[in-house]
């Protein structure tokens, strides 16, 4: 073996050889030079004693160091020690706390014999690496070879229990602990409070609590823990009362529990008094405290005080940094986050990946792409690329920013996905109105064995109601009933927003009377399927029955009701409606709710109580307001009161595209095209583009797209050869495009064209006989295809189902269930 001079020497002086010097190297740190040292008495052939051995390995236990506890480990075998029982017992907690359980079992299934200690090291290494399970295992197998655990067994495998919640092995080690007579010790009795506390029985916990004989700091925390993460705030703060009366002093562990609680049940008040009694204890300093202070005000709502305390934190690490980040994330201020992230480069502190996910998030949503995209260049440097979790937010990020290339490109270059980063991508196009490519998506992610969990099938269905996928939508609700979430509430809600958002509005009262439990999204999902189907008397009498069930309605409750009276023409009911709003139920009404009045009024013909409603309002309309009210001038052709509203929309959002559109509809329905021609030249002038009108429609699984004049569909020659033979029976019937709701002058074929006609067409040429045609359009329905479809229900003798931006229209022989009143 070569060797190195330690100090100018490369031979061991006599003096050293009974090895006190190995040992006090590793005490003053020096680790190399201890195994240098070593390493050379091994070669000298001079016996080190026991204790030199184990004080390197201890060493590197602290350390991790496992490439040189590895050649204390060789020199071990090199010396003949290999057998005795003490430094086996140390091997195997130095390759347990350096990360290498493989390690630590080999040299525990080598070992001549084993003792307790033994036992007790691989069981932790087992228990501190995440294997609870085997750790158990391992515990059991001990006592069948006749070796009785002493505490600290009992303790170790008790926490191994803690990590999986498993209640009943715990209670079958306490009952061991109470026939080996340990029950009193007081670290056994923290650790069994613990347990029962984390494994969900906090009445047991609490029972033997109270019977300790001696209770140590350990002792309250662990209560008060139980307590906190068990939801019982107030019984925590019982407790900690109850601590202070019996004069034990909290320390910082007891603070931080206690913030956590305040920050979970929004308690600013006991948060504050939690404040004070920490500054008065001296702990405001300690830099743990302080990052859960802050993260308590900003929980709280109080996000002042949560930079206050940020600002005055003598020491601050990445958490202090992220807490106040993601405190201004919480509270709705990403760019406030992203101002103090570049305070933290200029602070020269080093990003962990928990800080890159928050900052994804600010810039999620505020859509700051920019800064998103450099973010994501700062994380390629810093090498997180590859962390599951910030791969994740990045696709989240993107998505939200409206770039889903760039989503899609961060998801395909992922090393690694799971169910998460799925759900997220699927998410993504489902955000960006791409439902069929989200469905697309959810068969590639089968594809890959991935089971969806609760939020990917919530994603899905809200995927499916977008493009009225029923079908699809249908194939989702049997795997959730395979999958056991059918029980879960949130998905139950989302099924009752398909369904109904589908046109399906009897499933969706299916699954709404069979949820076990019933929330506010629940009866908001269902009203407003009764709502999108102009049912307003159902709706009402299901608000009649939400409130005997206890379920006070909120401000989207409102909403939907206000807009089921709506297309139902129920405009006293809808006047009652909004009044009770404020003075019976204390909802204060919103842009959306003034909206909906002027609807409500304007959709019935009383437009100069519409305009009179609009102009005393409390607050100053916007935009949508005075939309709404030029639709419903287009509806019945005023004029003046048209152009007034036109007037005060184009001011407030004079790149929106929809204004200019209701306003040429009401000079084309006047006959005034010159005027129509002005307002086409007035958007192309102002650069305001059209939304185009889009549909989609669900054959054989498959969603199929349909853009106005668009010739791009593999079967649009056959979709226009049989919209044609229908134009001509139409025109038979009496049937002339109706021009009053184009933009512009167009000849009557391109008329035809509209995206709901090719969708329809194209149904009624590739579904079977009888079976009902459904469509989603992302605009409003016109006139004349409105005219058109109920035409073509009567000639083709089919049920035509279509769900326009505003409600659903059931064409049959010939009529539509709206009453033409939408």
């Amino acid at each position: 073996m070569a060797t190195m001079a330690l100090g100018g020497l490369s031979r061991v002086p006599d003096s050293f050889g009974n090895g006190d010097n190995v040992s006090k190297l590793c005490q003053e740190g020096r680790l190399k030079e201890a195994l240098h040292m070593l390493e050379l008495m091994v070669q000298q052939n001079i016996q080190a004693p026991i204790n030199a051995y184990a004080s390197l390995l201890k060493g590197c236990a602290k350390r991790k160091a496992l490439a040189q506890g590895k050649r204390v480990h060789a020199l071990i075998v090199q010396s003949g020690l290999d057998s005795v029982i003490f430094l086996g017992n140390t091997l195997v907690d130095m390759y347990a706390k350096c990360g290498s359980v493989f390690d630590a079992r080999k040299v525990f299934n080598t070992m001549p014999e084993h003792n307790v200690f033994s036992w007790t090291a691989i069981i932790s290494a087992y228990a501190d690496h995440g294997e609870a399970e085997e750790a158990i295992n391992l515990f059991q197998h001990m006592q069948q070879t006749g070796i009785a655990p002493d505490k600290v067994a009992f303790v170790v495998v008790l926490k191994a229990c803690t990590r999986i919640a498993a209640l009943e092995q715990g209670r079958q080690l306490h009952t061991q602990i109470v026939r080996s007579g340990l029950e009193s010790d007081v670290i056994v009795g923290n650790t069994l409070v613990d347990m029962y506390a984390k494994c969900g029985s906090i009445e047991r916990a609490r029972q033997l609590f109270n019977n300790m004989h001696e209770r140590s700091m350990v002792s309250w925390n662990a209560m008060i823990t139980g307590y906190a993460q068990k939801g019982l705030g107030k019984e925590a703060f019982a407790l900690y009362e109850q601590m202070k009366q019996q004069g034990v002093q909290p320390d910082d562990v007891t603070y931080v529990v206690l913030l956590k609680t305040c920050a979970s049940i929004a308690t600013l008040e006991q948060g504050k008094e939690l404040h004070f009694q920490i500054v008065k204890s001296g702990f405001e300093s300690d830099v743990t405290v302080g990052n859960t202070l802050v993260d308590m005000y900003a929980k709280c709502g109080s996000i002042d005080l949560a930079r206050q305390v940020f600002n005055n934190m003598h020491e601050r690490d990445v958490v202090s940094w992220t807490a106040m980040i993601t405190g201004y994330v919480q509270q709705g201020l990403g760019k406030e986050a992203l101002v103090l992230y570049e305070q933290m480069k200029q602070a020269d502190v080093k990003l962990n990946n928990v800080t890159y996910v928050v900052l994804l998030k600010a810039c999620a949503s505020i859509a700051a792409l920019k800064e998103g995209k450099q973010l994501h260049s700062q994380i390629i440097k810093s090498g997180f690329e590859s962390n599951v979790t910030v791969g994740n937010s990045l696709v989240d990020m993107y998505a939200k920013c409206g770039s889903i290339q760039h989503a899609q490109q961060v998801f395909n270059d992922m090393h690694e996905r799971d169910v998460v980063s799925w759900t997220v991508m699927i998410s993504g196009y489902a955000q960006q109105g791409l439902g069929k490519e989200a469905l697309d998506l959810y068969e590639h992610m089968k594809q890959e064995d991935l089971q969806p969990n609760n939020v990917t099938y919530v994603v899905l269905l809200k995927a499916c109601a977008s493009i009225a996928a029923l079908e699809q939508g249908k194939q989702v609700h049997s795997h959730i009933i395979k999958s056991g979430f059918e029980k879960d509430l949130i998905v139950g809600n989302a099924l009752v927003d398909m369904y109904a958002k589908c046109g399906s509005i009897e499933h969706a009262r299916q699954v709404f009377n069979n949820l076990h439990e019933r929330d506010m999204v629940s009866w908001t999902a269902i009203i407003a399927g009764y709502a999108q189907e102009g049912l307003g008397k159902e709706a009402l009498t299901l608000l009649e029955q939400m409130l005997r069930e206890g379920t006070k309605p909120d401000e989207v409750t409102y909403v939907n009701l206000l807009s089921a009276c709506s297309h139902s023409g129920l405009v006293d009911e809808g006047r009652h409606l909004f009044d009770s709003m404020c003075k019976d139920h204390g909802v204060t009404p919103t842009m959306d709710h003034y909206a909906c009045m002027v609807d409500l009024l304007g959709r019935a013909g009383c437009l100069a109580d519409a305009e009179d409603f609009v102009n005393k309002m409390p607050i100053q309309p916007d935009a949508l307001v005075w939309r709404t009210l030029l639709g419903a001038a287009r509806n019945h052709g005023h004029v003046d009161i048209g152009r007034r509203a036109f007037d005060c929309a184009v001011k407030l959002e004079p790149e929106n595209a929809a204004a200019y559109v209701l306003l040429s509809n009401v000079y084309a329905a006047a006959g005034r095209r010159d005027e129509v021609a002005k307002i086409r030249k007035k958007m192309k002038d102002v650069g305001v583009i059209k939304t185009p009108g889009c549909s989609w429609i669900e054959v054989d699984n498959q969603v199929h797209t349909f853009v106005a004049g668009d010739a791009s569909h593999p079967q649009i020659k056959e979709i226009r050869a049989e919209l044609d033979r229908l134009v001509g029976l139409m025109k038979e019937s009496g049937y002339m495009p109706d021009l009053r709701f184009v933009l512009h002058d167009v000849a009557d074929e391109e008329e035809c064209e509209h995206s709901e006609k090719l969708a329809v067409v194209f149904g009624l040429i590739s579904m079977p006989p009888g079976t009902p045609i459904r469509i989603k359009k992302n605009l409003r329905v016109c006139g004349d295809c409105h005219n058109a479809t109920k035409i073509i229900s009567k000639i083709v003798g089919r049920e035509i189902i279509a769900r326009d931006a505003n409600r659903f229209h059931h064409f049959k022989d010939g009529f539509c269930l709206c009453g033409d009143y939408w």
